[in-house]
Protein backbone atom coordinates (compact mmCIF):
# COMPACT_ATOMS: atom_id res chain seq x y z
CA UNK A 1 0.00 0.00 0.00
CA UNK A 2 2.49 2.85 1.17
CA UNK A 3 6.08 2.99 0.64
CA UNK A 4 7.68 5.88 3.15
CA UNK A 5 11.07 7.47 1.50
CA UNK A 6 13.39 9.18 3.65
CA UNK A 7 16.35 10.73 2.01
CA UNK A 8 19.04 11.35 4.59
CA UNK A 9 21.85 13.25 5.51
CA UNK A 10 23.59 14.03 9.01
CA UNK A 11 20.45 13.45 10.55
CA UNK A 12 18.95 10.67 13.13
CA UNK A 13 16.36 9.60 11.63
CA UNK A 14 15.54 6.83 14.21
CA UNK A 15 12.64 9.00 16.11
CA UNK A 16 10.74 9.51 12.64
CA UNK A 17 10.78 5.77 11.59
CA UNK A 18 9.80 4.56 15.06
CA UNK A 19 6.76 7.03 14.81
CA UNK A 20 5.94 6.23 11.68
CA UNK A 21 6.32 2.45 12.40
CA UNK A 22 4.10 2.62 15.08
CA UNK A 23 0.99 4.60 13.65
CA UNK A 24 1.45 1.98 10.30
CA UNK A 25 1.44 -1.21 12.52
CA UNK A 26 -1.30 0.28 14.38
CA UNK A 27 -2.94 0.93 10.59
CA UNK A 28 -2.50 -2.90 9.79
CA UNK A 29 -1.73 -1.94 6.48
CA UNK A 30 1.10 -3.08 3.88
CA UNK A 31 4.02 -0.25 4.55
CA UNK A 32 7.68 -0.15 4.28
CA UNK A 33 10.11 2.61 5.14
CA UNK A 34 12.87 3.68 3.54
CA UNK A 35 15.54 5.64 4.33
CA UNK A 36 18.76 6.43 2.17
CA UNK A 37 21.92 8.07 3.81
CA UNK A 38 23.62 10.47 1.15
CA UNK A 39 27.58 9.79 2.46
CA UNK A 40 26.95 11.63 5.88
CA UNK A 41 29.04 11.83 8.38
CA UNK A 42 27.24 12.06 11.01
CA UNK A 43 24.33 9.41 12.51
CA UNK A 44 25.20 6.05 10.37
CA UNK A 45 25.73 4.09 13.14
CA UNK A 46 22.72 4.75 14.83
CA UNK A 47 20.93 5.06 11.44
CA UNK A 48 22.22 1.77 10.69
CA UNK A 49 19.56 0.38 13.71
CA UNK A 50 16.96 1.15 11.54
CA UNK A 51 17.11 -1.95 9.69
CA UNK A 52 16.31 -4.26 12.74
CA UNK A 53 12.64 -2.93 12.32
CA UNK A 54 10.54 -5.02 10.83
CA UNK A 55 8.85 -3.57 7.23
CA UNK A 56 12.26 -0.46 7.56
CA UNK A 57 15.23 -0.50 5.26
CA UNK A 58 18.17 2.19 5.48
CA UNK A 59 20.71 2.07 3.40
CA UNK A 60 24.18 4.62 2.22
CA UNK A 61 24.62 5.64 -0.96
CA UNK A 62 28.10 4.80 -2.65
CA UNK A 63 28.34 8.54 -4.02
CA UNK A 64 26.50 11.92 -2.90
CA UNK A 65 23.63 12.82 -5.19
CA UNK A 66 21.92 15.33 -3.73
CA UNK A 67 18.50 15.28 -2.62
CA UNK A 68 16.13 14.99 -6.02
CA UNK A 69 18.50 12.13 -7.32
CA UNK A 70 18.25 10.37 -3.97
CA UNK A 71 14.70 10.51 -3.54
CA UNK A 72 14.41 9.14 -7.43
CA UNK A 73 16.56 6.31 -6.31
CA UNK A 74 14.83 5.86 -3.57
CA UNK A 75 11.11 5.68 -5.26
CA UNK A 76 12.65 3.39 -7.79
CA UNK A 77 13.72 0.68 -5.22
CA UNK A 78 9.74 0.90 -3.21
CA UNK A 79 7.37 -1.89 -3.72
CA UNK A 80 4.00 -0.29 -3.32
CA UNK A 81 1.68 2.07 -5.29
CA UNK A 82 1.88 5.17 -3.50
CA UNK A 83 4.85 6.68 -1.86
CA UNK A 84 4.88 9.38 0.97
CA UNK A 85 8.36 11.55 0.61
CA UNK A 86 9.20 13.06 4.01
CA UNK A 87 12.29 15.11 5.58
CA UNK A 88 14.41 13.42 7.90
CA UNK A 89 14.09 16.35 10.55
CA UNK A 90 10.25 16.46 11.26
CA UNK A 91 7.64 15.21 12.79
CA UNK A 92 4.24 14.27 12.33
CA UNK A 93 1.75 16.47 14.45
CA UNK A 94 -0.16 14.11 16.02
CA UNK A 95 -0.43 10.39 16.05
CA UNK A 96 -3.30 9.96 13.50
CA UNK A 97 -0.69 11.26 11.02
CA UNK A 98 -0.78 8.65 8.85
CA UNK A 99 -4.21 7.23 9.04
CA UNK A 100 -5.58 10.87 7.80
CA UNK A 101 -3.38 10.17 5.00
CA UNK A 102 -4.29 6.61 4.24
CA UNK A 103 -8.39 7.83 4.35
CA UNK A 104 -7.68 9.97 1.53
CA UNK A 105 -6.10 7.50 -0.87
CA UNK A 106 -9.91 5.81 -1.40
CA UNK A 107 -10.72 8.35 -4.28
CA UNK A 108 -7.16 7.74 -6.09
CA UNK A 109 -5.78 11.25 -5.50
CA UNK A 110 -2.35 11.86 -7.53
CA UNK A 111 -0.42 13.87 -5.18
CA UNK A 112 -1.40 14.99 -1.73
CA UNK A 113 0.06 18.02 0.21
CA UNK A 114 -0.31 18.06 4.18
CA UNK A 115 1.71 20.92 4.87
CA UNK A 116 4.37 21.88 7.62
CA UNK A 117 4.52 24.18 10.70
CA UNK A 118 7.74 24.95 12.44
CA UNK A 119 7.82 24.56 16.63
CA UNK A 120 6.30 27.65 18.84
CA UNK A 121 9.33 28.00 20.78
CA UNK A 122 11.59 30.25 19.93
CA UNK A 123 15.10 28.60 18.99
CA UNK A 124 18.89 29.80 20.53
CA UNK A 125 19.56 33.42 18.61
CA UNK A 126 22.40 31.47 16.55
CA UNK A 127 19.03 29.74 14.88
CA UNK A 128 16.65 32.44 14.95
CA UNK A 129 17.01 33.00 11.04
CA UNK A 130 16.22 29.49 9.92
CA UNK A 131 13.10 29.39 12.11
CA UNK A 132 12.06 32.96 10.87
CA UNK A 133 12.14 32.22 7.36
CA UNK A 134 10.67 28.95 8.07
CA UNK A 135 7.08 30.57 9.97
CA UNK A 136 6.96 33.38 7.10
CA UNK A 137 7.80 32.20 4.04
CA UNK A 138 7.56 28.21 4.19
CA UNK A 139 4.31 27.97 6.71
CA UNK A 140 1.13 28.45 3.91
CA UNK A 141 -2.31 27.22 6.00
CA UNK A 142 -4.60 25.47 3.75
CA UNK A 143 -6.62 28.40 2.67
CA UNK A 144 -3.46 29.90 0.86
CA UNK A 145 -2.94 26.37 -0.53
CA UNK A 146 -6.60 26.14 -2.25
CA UNK A 147 -6.17 28.91 -3.95
CA UNK A 148 -3.38 27.66 -6.15
CA UNK A 149 -2.80 24.18 -6.05
CA UNK A 150 1.01 24.46 -6.59
CA UNK A 151 1.44 27.64 -3.97
CA UNK A 152 3.60 25.29 -1.98
CA UNK A 153 7.46 25.64 -1.46
CA UNK A 154 8.93 22.16 -0.90
CA UNK A 155 8.23 18.63 -1.66
CA UNK A 156 8.08 16.59 1.37
CA UNK A 157 4.96 15.92 3.33
CA UNK A 158 4.11 14.68 -0.03
CA UNK A 159 2.10 11.66 -1.01
CA UNK A 160 1.79 11.03 -4.29
CA UNK A 161 1.49 7.45 -7.01
CA UNK A 162 4.56 5.76 -7.60
CA UNK A 163 3.87 5.94 -11.34
CA UNK A 164 3.63 10.02 -11.16
CA UNK A 165 6.68 9.95 -9.49
CA UNK A 166 8.18 7.89 -12.07
CA UNK A 167 6.73 10.07 -14.97
CA UNK A 168 7.63 13.37 -13.69
CA UNK A 169 11.09 12.14 -11.34
CA UNK A 170 13.36 15.15 -9.73
CA UNK A 171 15.52 16.50 -12.25
CA UNK A 172 18.72 14.90 -12.08
CA UNK A 173 20.86 17.68 -13.88
CA UNK A 174 20.86 19.60 -10.83
CA UNK A 175 24.20 18.69 -8.97
CA UNK A 176 23.96 21.48 -5.85
CA UNK A 177 21.83 22.51 -3.34
CA UNK A 178 18.73 24.59 -4.48
CA UNK A 179 15.30 24.67 -6.78
CA UNK A 180 14.88 20.73 -7.58
CA UNK A 181 11.71 21.56 -5.82
CA UNK A 182 10.53 24.31 -7.54
CA UNK A 183 11.25 22.39 -11.12
CA UNK A 184 9.41 19.52 -9.96
CA UNK A 185 6.26 21.48 -8.80
CA UNK A 186 6.37 23.31 -12.10
CA UNK A 187 6.29 20.22 -13.95
CA UNK A 188 3.13 19.35 -12.11
CA UNK A 189 1.67 22.15 -13.34
CA UNK A 190 2.65 22.13 -16.87
CA UNK A 191 1.44 18.71 -16.91
CA UNK A 192 -1.92 19.31 -15.17
CA UNK A 193 -1.31 16.75 -12.05
CA UNK A 194 -4.08 17.55 -9.66
CA UNK A 195 -2.52 18.18 -6.12
CA UNK A 196 -4.66 17.66 -3.30
CA UNK A 197 -4.49 19.75 -0.34
CA UNK A 198 -5.27 18.67 3.31
CA UNK A 199 -4.25 19.63 6.59
CA UNK A 200 -2.02 16.64 7.61
CA UNK A 201 0.81 18.27 9.35
CA UNK A 202 4.55 18.07 10.02
CA UNK A 203 6.73 19.73 12.38
CA UNK A 204 9.95 20.83 10.86
CA UNK A 205 13.17 20.87 13.48
CA UNK A 206 15.53 22.31 10.96
CA UNK A 207 18.17 22.44 13.50
CA UNK A 208 20.57 24.68 11.22
CA UNK A 209 22.51 27.48 12.19
CA UNK A 210 22.21 31.30 10.36
CA UNK A 211 25.39 31.01 9.33
CA UNK A 212 24.97 28.46 7.48
CA UNK A 213 21.93 28.96 6.31
CA UNK A 214 23.59 32.18 4.48
CA UNK A 215 26.22 30.22 2.90
CA UNK A 216 23.54 27.56 2.26
CA UNK A 217 21.50 30.50 0.61
CA UNK A 218 24.74 31.73 -1.20
CA UNK A 219 25.05 28.48 -3.01
CA UNK A 220 21.03 28.25 -3.79
CA UNK A 221 21.88 31.81 -5.85
CA UNK A 222 24.69 29.98 -7.31
CA UNK A 223 22.84 26.98 -8.93
CA UNK A 224 19.99 29.33 -10.31
CA UNK A 225 22.60 31.36 -11.82
CA UNK A 226 23.53 28.21 -13.65
CA UNK A 227 20.31 26.75 -14.02
CA UNK A 228 19.51 29.98 -15.74
CA UNK A 229 22.51 30.26 -17.93
CA UNK A 230 22.28 26.81 -19.23
CA UNK A 231 17.88 27.29 -19.77
CA UNK A 232 16.83 25.17 -17.35
CA UNK A 233 14.84 27.61 -15.44
CA UNK A 234 13.18 30.56 -16.99
CA UNK A 235 14.06 33.01 -15.04
CA UNK A 236 10.33 34.91 -15.80
CA UNK A 237 9.20 32.18 -13.04
CA UNK A 238 11.52 33.28 -10.37
CA UNK A 239 11.08 36.06 -7.67
CA UNK A 240 14.80 36.46 -7.88
CA UNK A 241 15.59 36.38 -11.64
CA UNK A 242 12.61 38.80 -11.79
CA UNK A 243 13.88 41.32 -9.52
CA UNK A 244 17.57 41.35 -11.08
CA UNK A 245 15.68 41.91 -14.65
CA UNK A 246 14.27 44.76 -12.87
CA UNK A 247 16.87 46.18 -11.88
CA UNK A 248 19.04 45.70 -15.33
CA UNK A 249 15.96 47.44 -17.46
CA UNK A 250 16.61 50.70 -15.19
CA UNK A 251 20.51 50.16 -15.47
CA UNK A 252 20.50 49.48 -11.39
CA UNK A 253 22.52 46.17 -11.41
CA UNK A 254 26.20 47.94 -10.84
CA UNK A 255 24.76 49.99 -8.17
CA UNK A 256 22.79 47.28 -5.92
CA UNK A 257 25.97 45.19 -6.61
CA UNK A 258 28.17 47.86 -5.14
CA UNK A 259 25.77 48.57 -2.09
CA UNK A 260 25.47 44.58 -1.67
CA UNK A 261 29.67 44.85 -1.22
CA UNK A 262 29.77 47.94 0.72
CA UNK A 263 26.58 46.43 3.12
CA UNK A 264 27.39 42.53 2.88
CA UNK A 265 29.28 42.41 6.60
CA UNK A 266 26.48 44.81 8.30
CA UNK A 267 23.13 43.14 6.74
CA UNK A 268 25.03 39.68 7.69
CA UNK A 269 25.18 40.90 11.49
CA UNK A 270 21.72 41.68 11.69
CA UNK A 271 20.91 38.46 9.95
CA UNK A 272 22.75 36.66 12.76
CA UNK A 273 21.42 38.76 15.40
CA UNK A 274 18.04 37.74 17.45
CA UNK A 275 15.93 39.94 15.14
CA UNK A 276 16.80 39.05 11.61
CA UNK A 277 15.13 40.75 8.81
CA UNK A 278 14.22 38.95 6.25
CA UNK A 279 14.20 41.94 3.89
CA UNK A 280 17.53 42.34 3.70
CA UNK A 281 18.28 38.42 2.98
CA UNK A 282 16.54 39.05 0.16
CA UNK A 283 18.34 41.96 -0.71
CA UNK A 284 21.50 39.49 0.33
CA UNK A 285 20.61 37.33 -2.13
CA UNK A 286 19.98 39.67 -4.96
CA UNK A 287 23.45 41.52 -4.27
CA UNK A 288 24.99 38.28 -4.14
CA UNK A 289 22.93 37.43 -7.71
CA UNK A 290 24.50 40.64 -9.54
CA UNK A 291 28.21 39.58 -8.43
CA UNK A 292 27.87 36.42 -10.42
CA UNK A 293 26.50 38.28 -13.35
CA UNK A 294 29.14 39.43 -15.94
Amino acid sequence: MLSVLIPAYNYNVVPLVLELKQQADNLGIEYEILVQDDVSQKFTSENSHINTFENCHFSINKENLGRGRNINLLCSKSKYDYVLIMEADALPENEFYLKSYIELLSNSPSVIFGGVRYPDSLPAREKLLRWKYGIQRETKSLKQRLENNYNFVFTWNLLLKKEILLKFPFPEFIKDYGYEDLIFIENLRLNSVDVLHTENLLIHFNNENSIDFIEKSERAVKNLHALIQFQKIDPKNIRLAKAYLLLKKLYLTEIAKAFFQTAKNRITNNLTSENPNLYLLDFYKLGYYCTLKK
